[in-house]
């Protein structure tokens, strides 16, 4: 589901904080195209209306955290192809692997560098 050479990956990014997004914007808009969503499940209706080329994903969230809302996207067939990248500040390995075991398919621990989240995104376009 990658975007064709000429335009630049879309990305959606899912954090109830909106202050993370814009942070993110400042930092990526220049070879994404960002949008938003405040919540899990806006982040679901969002994808299958308008299916990003990846997925950058809080884990602590109210409501539908990232680890359900991406087992949600991997189980929903219009869905289950888009790259995810959790994000969080949960370290441990245990939650890396919780992570994992959800579906994701890239972890960034925060507070995270703008290089080691480009490498993140770009490894899981590679796949594409």
């Amino acid at each position: 589901m990658c975007s064709p050479a000429n335009t630049h990956p879309r990305l959606l990014v899912v954090d109830d904080e909106y202050f993370n997004f814009e942070m993110l914007k400042v930092a990526l808009s220049v070879d994404f195209e960002l949008s938003y969503a405040e919540s899990g499940k806006s982040c679901l209706s969002s994808a299958i209306a308008n299916p990003p080329d990846a997925i950058l994903l809080d884990v602590c969230m109210p409501g539908l955290d990232g680890y359900d809302t991406c087992r949600m996207l991997k189980n929903t067939p219009e869905t289950r192809n888009i790259p995810v990248v959790l994000v969080s500040g949960l370290e441990s390995v245990q939650e890396q692997q919780a992570g994992f075991d959800a579906g994701c398919d890239a972890y960034v621990v925060k507070p995270f560098s703008v290089v080691r989240l480009l490498e993140k995104i770009n490894t899981v376009f590679r796949v594409c």
